[in-house]
C-alpha cells in the first residue's frame, strides 16, 4: 500500500490529500499521515515565491523524516498584496520516491479589505480570519474561502484541486516534467 506523507499534522490538508489521491488513483488504497515539519519560511508566506518555496520545503523536510514514504506532500498557503488587492492562495509540492516532482496551485481570490488589513499588520491569516468573522481555529476547518463563501468552497475542496494539479506528472509518468 502507497504510503503518503503530509508535511502537516492539519486534518484538512491530511484529507484534501486523501481525496486526491483517491480520485486519481482509483484502483489504489492509501496510508496517509501527517508530520510536523518546519516550512523554513515566514509563518504568514507574503509573495507567490515564499509560498511555492514553502511548500517544496515542507515536502523534502517531510521526506527527510519520513523516508521510507511513497510520496510526500508540501501543502502551503500564502498571500501576495498586489494593485487590486490582497490575493489568497496555496501551492502544493509531491515529491516521488522516483525523484518526480508534482506542483500546483490552488484558484486565487481576494481577500476583503478587514482582514487584509490585519494581515499588513503582522496577523497570521488564519488569526486575522478569526478575529473578523469571530471564529476559533478555523484554518483547521473552513479557512477563509469557506467563511467568505459559506462553504461552497471550503478549505477541504480548495485544496483538492491543487494536489491533484500536483499528481499530474505522477499520473502521466511516461511524459517528461
Amino acid at each position: 500500500m502507497p504510503k503518503l506523507i503530509v508535511a502537516s499534522k492539519n486534518p484538512v490538508k491530511i484529507n484534501s490529500t486523501r481525496t486526491a489521491f483517491e480520485q486519481i488513483f482509483l484502483d489504489e488504497t492509501f496510508e496517509v499521515s501527517g508530520i510536523s515539519v518546519p516550512s523554513g519560511v515566514s509563518d504568514q508566506p507574503m509573495t507567490q515565491a515564499e509560498t511555492l518555496q514553502g511548500a517544496l520545503n515542507r515536502a523534502t523536510n517531510a521526506k527527510n523524516a519520513s523516508p521510507d514514504a511513497t510520496y510526500w506532500v508540501g501543502i502551503e498557503g500564502g498571500i501576495e498584496d498586489t494593485d487590486i488587492g490582497m490575493q489568497c492562495f496555496a501551492w502544493v509540492v509531491i515529491l516521488g520516491r522516483d525523484e518526480r516532482v508534482g506542483r500546483g496551485q490552488t484558484a486565487i481570490f481576494y481577500l476583503p479589505l478587514e482582514v487584509a488589513k490585519l494581515v499588513r499588520e503582522g496577523v497570521e491569516l488564519g488569526y486575522a480570519d478569526d478575529q473578523v468573522f469571530g471564529r476559533e481555529n478555523s484554518k483547521q476547518t473552513n479557512g477563509a474561502i469557506g467563511l467568505l463563501t459559506d462553504d461552497a468552497v471550503d478549505r477541504t475542496s480548495y485544496y483538492v484541486q491543487a494536489v491533484i494539479m500536483a499528481l499530474v506528472p505522477f499520473k502521466n509518468p511516461t511524459l517528461t516534467w
